[in-house]
């Protein structure tokens, strides 16, 4: 399939780290001085990161790209040193994609005599004193979205219990892995693409997005295969021609990723289709509802 991925000129890069906060996957970081892409798989190809670089040293590369090979992408990032491979490892740690990271572990324990680094080293990296892990998490990555907080609904309205209300989802499966794309019930449906959390923090959910709707959910951050995702996504617009699509996603940045994900398959597809975005605040509250 024909995938954007980011290219770094590393002669341009003065390592000043602008385009880190604005890659909301955090595939980018400044390593040795340059920024590096710690994370093909990540990298969505939209380029957010592009118009913060003063020195010009990001662009999109447009190419026919393989499924994605952990064991290729370890093997060429050994060449950009330890602290590359280790940024690379813990990112895939920390965004839950455990059967990429088995695979470079593997590569790296077979090839230990070219490793630029010990094996113990990995180990402590992963696995390291509890104190030190529990202090990592929502951190290391830099991601908001995982800090934990605590808040107050006594101020929020709240609407008068009238007894049971029903569902409205009338298909199943809706997590994005499980559906079919060619699937009867999408034929020209208004698609509702959500985030996993959305449903649990806007109260009115089922009311306000699903009816009326064909339902699929996902994760951006925790997800693995998002090339599935997109290859679904666009079988939906181009193959079920769907006639609307609505993202719904949270407030966090690590949310982004999922209506990046669309606007993806929407470049990728034959057809064009509306699409609306709404963000939910972590307080249960609309923040933001666009035609994009």
């Amino acid at each position: 399939m024909i995938r954007e991925i980011v290219k770094i000129d590393e002669e341009l890069c003065n390592g000043c780290g602008d385009c880190v906060p604005n890659c909301h996957e955090g595939a980018l970081q400044i390593i040795d001085g340059k920024a590096r892409l710690i994370s093909e798989l990540m990298c969505d190809g939209l380029g957010a990161c592009l118009g913060h670089c003063p020195m010009g040293a990001i662009t999109i590369e447009k190419r026919e790209a393989d499924d994605y090979d952990e064991v290729v992408v370890i093997a060429q990032m050994i060449k950009s040193g330890k602290a590359t491979v280790f940024a690379h490892l813990k990112h895939l740690q920390e965004h839950g994609e455990t059967g990429f990271l088995n695979q470079a572990l593997t590569y790296i324990k077979a090839n230990r005599d070219l490793m630029p680094f010990k094996i113990s080293e990995i180990h402590e990296l992963l696995h390291g004193p509890k104190e030190h892990k529990q202090e990592a998490v929502g951190a290391d990555c830099g991601c908001a979205g995982s800090a934990p907080q605590s808040f107050s609904v006594a101020g929020l309205k709240m609407a008068a219990p009238v007894g049971e209300i029903p569902s409205e989802l009338t298909q199943w499966p809706v997590q994005m892995h499980l559906i079919n794309p060619a699937a009867s019930y999408f034929n020209g449906a208004d698609l509702l693409v959500a985030a996993d959390c959305a449903a649990f923090s806007y109260g009115n959910f089922h009311n306000d997005f699903i009816k009326g709707r064909k339902l699929v959910i996902a994760c951006p951050k925790l997800d693995q295969g998002k090339d599935i995702y997109l290859q679904k996504l666009t079988r939906l617009i181009d193959e079920s021609r769907v006639n609307t699509i609505t993202v719904v996603i949270m407030e966090v940045p690590c949310c982004g990723g999922l209506s990046q994900l669309v606007q993806i398959a929407i470049q990728n597809a034959t057809r064009k289709v509306p699409v609306k975005e709404v963000v939910i605040g972590i307080r249960g509250d609309v923040l933001s509802e666009e035609w994009v």
